[in-house]
């Protein structure tokens, strides 16, 4: 049975999200930072603005607006071509990601933003850290300014969201992840868990 079209309309916002095969590992610090190359060259070639990331150990997810690229074509460049480095780096010969791609449509600024959110606390809730400015592997760092932000962040389309100017809104992005610390609940259902 055919599988029914993903929605992805050009200039709306996305979280998507793939994981490992039976949750297993996909990345280590290279294949983190080819991963990074790669978004970067297929959000280039796809017209993706990338607004977040979160690169895990099994799975990873990413808040992104699509271009006329559209997301599906984005996301096989993207996987199939990671998941044959992966699988070279672990020595597998099977499938490295369990199912399709998973993506919720981010209709709501309300939505866009808990995703970014979410995203960002994603190790602190996997326990690998206790803070999202602790984790060299999410945008959040290069999002308020502790390091540089990496040429993939869509820098001024995440400041946009939060204040015209962009000093305040690292500081307001700032409060607003902080703001998640209680408890970040994935504001949708679906998405992989760790």
């Amino acid at each position: 049975m055919p599988r029914k079209p993903r929605h992805q309309e050009t200039g709306e916002y996305y979280h998507v999200a793939s994981r490992g095969n039976n949750k297993q590992k996909i990345f280590d610090h290279e294949l983190r930072d080819l991963f990074l190359r790669d978004l970067l060259r297929v959000s280039v070639a796809h017209q993706w603005r990338v607004l977040a990331w979160a690169l895990m150990s099994n799975h990873y997810h990413l808040v992104l607006r699509i271009g006329d690229g559209g997301l599906s074509d984005g996301m096989f460049d993207l996987n199939n071509r990671f998941a044959r480095a992966s699988n070279s780096r672990f020595g597998r010969i099977n499938h490295c990601f369990g199912k399709r791609f998973w993506n919720a449509h981010l209709d709501t600024s309300a939505y866009l933003l808990a995703s970014i959110r979410y995203s960002m606390w994603n190790p602190a809730r996997a326990g690998e850290r206790t803070d999202p400015s602790g984790s060299t592997w999410t945008s959040f760092r290069g999002s308020v300014g502790i390091e540089d932000p990496h040429p993939l962040l869509a820098a001024r389309d995440l400041y946009a969201l939060f204040d015209p100017d962009p000093a305040r809104a690292r500081l307001a992005f700032f409060d607003y992840v902080q703001s998640g610390r209680v408890s970040c609940q994935a504001p949708w259902d679906g998405p992989p868990s760790t």
